[in-house]
């Protein structure tokens, strides 16, 4: 094969352009992400990995900013 798996965030996978794109079409279900990198221990890498994600699925679409700060509630 010609790539190395690497631990999420550490590669070229655009990966908050994708959360971006989740987030702006109202996507709320599950994230499923194979976590796999043999460069680094599973007991540092996955927690790192995880942060990253839940970090990145907190993003809010501009949209949704907007409509809040100017709604009644």
């Amino acid at each position: 094969r010609g790539w190395d798996f690497v631990s999420t965030g550490r590669g070229d996978v655009p990966w908050e352009d994708c959360f971006r794109a989740l987030n702006a079409i109202g996507y709320a279900g599950p994230i499923s992400i194979e976590w796999e990198d043999a460069g680094m221990d599973r007991l540092d890498g996955a927690p790192d990995a995880l942060a990253i994600i839940r970090k990145l699925n907190a993003i809010t679409p501009p949209a949704t900013a907007f409509d809040a700060a100017f709604s009644s509630d």
